[in-house]
C-alpha cells in the first residue's frame, strides 16, 4: 500500500494548520452522533487523552449549532446519518453560523458511500467506527493540525462507483490506472494488473495529474472521492501544493 494516502491525506483546503497557535493549545472537540452509546463512550475516551478539550456531545444539529455560536471548536466528529438529519446538511449549517474548524465524518460501513458528499462539501477526511481508538486519535490530531484523513477501506469502498461518475471524461486506460491509485498498489503492480509497463503507467498518472488540476496521488485520490474528476470543470481545478 502506499503510506502517502493509505491513513492520510495533504489538505486540499485554504485553512491553515493548528500549529499557528500556542505549543500548549488544547484541541476543543464537538462530538455529533444520534447513538448515544457510541457518543458518550467515544466523549469519556477523548477526555481522557492529553491535549484535547470535549466541548460537548450532541445527538442533534440543533444542539451542536448552539455550541458552536457560543464555544471555541477545532474539531467537529460528525456522523453522518443523524436521524432527521445528514451530516452534508451539518456541514452546510455550521458554515452558516460562522463556524471555521474542520470536520472529521465518523461512519459505520454502511454509511461510507454517503460520505464522499461530506469530502466534496470540504470536511477533512472519513473514519470508520471499526477503526482502533488509538487510529481515531492520530485522524483527529492530523485532522486539526491542517491535514486530511481517508482510510483504505473507505477508499476501496468508495472506488466502485467512480466508474459511473466518470464515464465519457476518461479513456479506458486512464480509468483502470485510477482504479489501482484508488486500491493503494503501486504503478509497477498497477502495470502487472492492466498489462502496461511501469513507466507507462506513469505516463497515464501524469495525464491524470493534469485532468485533475494536481501534483500529488493524495491529491488526486481525493479529488477521485470527491467526484470532481468525472467533470468538466475538473481540469481547471487550482493546483496545490499541500
Amino acid at each position: 500500500m502506499i503510506r502517502e494516502y493509505q491513513c492520510c491525506m495533504a489538505d486540499l483546503s485554504a485553512k491553515g494548520p493548528m500549529s499557528a497557535h500556542p505549543q500548549d493549545h488544547r484541541i476543543r472537540l464537538l462530538l455529533l452522533d444520534d447513538e448515544a452509546l457510541f457518543r458518550v463512550s467515544l466523549g469519556r475516551l477523548l477526555m481522557l487523552e492529553p491535549g484535547f478539550e470535549v466541548v460537548g456531545e450532541c445527538g442533534s444539529s440543533g444542539e451542536a449549532l448552539k455550541i458552536l455560536k457560543h464555544s471555541p471548536v477545532d474539531v467537529v466528529l460528525l456522523g453522518f446519518d443523524l436521524g432527521a438529519d445528514r451530516g452534508d446538511e451539518f456541514i452546510s449549517a455550521a458554515g452558516r453560523v460562522g463556524y471555521e474548524g474542520r470536520f472529521l465524518i465518523v461512519v459505520g460501513g454502511a454509511e461510507v458511500r454517503d460520505a464522499a458528499v461530506a469530502l466534496k462539501l470540504g470536511a477533512a477526511g472519513v473514519f470508520l467506527k471499526s477503526e482502533a481508538p488509538e487510529r481515531l486519535i492520530e485522524a483527529i490530531r492530523l485532522v486539526a493540525n491542517g491535514q486530511a484523513w481517508v482510510d483504505q477501506g473507505v477508499i476501496q469502498l468508495l472506488a466502485s462507483q467512480y466508474d459511473r461518475r466518470s464515464s465519457g471524461f476518461l479513456t479506458n486506460r486512464e480509468q483502470k490506472v485510477l482504479f489501482g491509485i484508488l486500491g493503494g498498489l503501486t504503478n509497477r503492480r498497477i502495470g502487472d494488473s492492466v498489462g502496461l509497463s511501469e513507466s507507462s503507467v506513469k505516463g497515464v498518472v501524469q495525464q491524470l495529474f493534469s485532468k485533475a488540476g494536481v501534483r500529488r496521488r493524495s491529491q488526486l485520490v481525493r479529488v477521485a472521492l470527491e467526484g470532481s474528476l468525472g467533470s468538466e470543470n475538473a481540469p481547471t481545478r487550482r493546483q496545490s501544493h499541500g
